[in-house]
C-alpha cells in the first residue's frame, strides 16, 4: 500500500485546501478497512475499473467514481479486493457554498455523486484517471480549482480554523458565540450549516476527535484522554466515543492503523 499526501503552498489554496492525498493499493491478502468518524470534508477520485462497496449508515451503497462526503456520525467500511487508486482532496468547510452553491450540511452522513451535481466532473475524472503521479494529479485539480476560487471572510476562516483544531473543547456555547460575535442562535445555525450538527453536538464531536488523535499519537491513560477532552467523566467519553465511532475507546486503541482513523483488518 502506497501513501502520498501534500499540503498547499499557495496562500490562496491553503484557505481551500488542507491537503492532498493519493493511495494505491494491491491488497493480497484481501483487506478490510473500517474508517471512523474523522471531522473531514472530502472530495475522494476512485480509479480502476472494479466497482467498490461500502456498509455505511447500516446500508452497502457503491462507491461513485468521483464523490464529497461530510462529518460522518458513524464508521465507513469496505473491502479491497485487488489494485485501486484513490485520489482525495480535504477541503476547508467554508468554501464549500462558494465552490458548489450548497452547504456542506446538505451531504453530511452522505456520499454524494458530484458527477450528478455538476457535470464537468465527468471530465476531471477522466483527467486525473489519466496520471499516475500525485503531483499531476495535485496540478489539475489545482488549475480546476484556481477558476472557482473563493475568496473567504476572515470570519469564515475562523470558523475553518475552529473546526480543525483540537482546541476550544472546554468552552461553552455562549464563550463560542461571544468569540464570533455572534448570538447563540446565529452560531448554532452556522454551525448547522458546515457540520450538519448544532453547536452542543459540534462541540461534542471535537472532544470525540481530539480523543482520536491522542489515542492514536499519545501514550496517555484513557482516562487521561477523558480529562484532557473535557469529557464530564469516563463513563460519558465511552458513550460518546462509541456512540460514533461504533468501538470503544479502548477497541480503537487495540485495533488502530497506521493512519489515525482507520482500522487495516485481513478478510478471511
Amino acid at each position: 500500500m502506497e501513501n502520498n499526501f501534500t499540503i498547499p503552498q499557495s496562500a490562496l489554496i491553503k484557505d481551500i485546501v488542507c491537503s492532498l492525498w493519493q493511495v494505491h493499493r494491491h491488497n493480497e491478502p484481501s483487506l478490510r478497512e473500517t474508517i471512523i468518524p474523522k471531522g473531514l470534508i472530502e472530495i475522494i477520485f476512485s480509479f480502476e475499473t472494479s466497482k467498490l462497496q461500502v456498509l455505511f449508515n447500516n446500508q452497502i451503497q457503491t462507491i461513485p467514481r468521483c464523490f464529497i462526503q461530510g462529518f460522518h456520525t458513524s464508521p465507513v467500511q469496505l473491502n479491497i479486493p485487488d489494485t485501486h487508486t484513490f485520489f482525495g482532496i480535504i477541503l476547508n468547510a467554508a468554501s464549500i457554498k462558494h465552490i458548489f452553491h450548497f452547504h456542506p450540511a446538505e451531504f453530511s452522513n452522505q456520499l454524494l455523486d458530484l458527477t450528478l451535481v455538476d457535470a464537468s466532473f465527468y471530465s476531471l475524472w477522466h483527467q486525473l484517471g489519466e496520471q499516475n503521479s500525485l503531483k499531476e494529479r495535485v496540478n489539475i485539480f489545482t488549475n480546476w480549482l484556481l477558476q472557482r476560487l473563493p475568496m473567504l471572510t476572515e470570519r469564515e476562516k475562523a470558523f475553518d480554523v475552529f473546526l480543525k483544531t483540537h482546541t476550544h473543547t472546554n468552552l461553552s456555547v455562549t464563550d463560542i458565540a461571544g468569540q464570533f460575535c455572534y448570538s447563540t442562535k446565529q452560531l448554532t445555525r452556522k454551525l448547522y450549516e458546515l457540520t450538519g450538527m448544532n453547536t452542543e453536538q459540534t462541540l461534542l464531536y471535537k472532544k470525540y476527535l481530539q480523543a482520536v488523535h491522542l489515542i492514536h499519537t499519545s501514550k496517555l491513560s484513557l482516562t487521561e484522554i477523558a480529562y484532557s477532552c473535557h469529557f464530564s467523566d469516563q463513563s460519558h467519553f465511552i458513550k460518546t466515543f462509541k456512540g460514533l465511532s461504533r468501538l470503544t475507546p479502548n477497541n480503537y486503541r487495540q485495533r488502530k492503523g497506521s493512519l489515525e482513523g482507520h482500522i487495516f483488518e485481513i478478510v478471511p
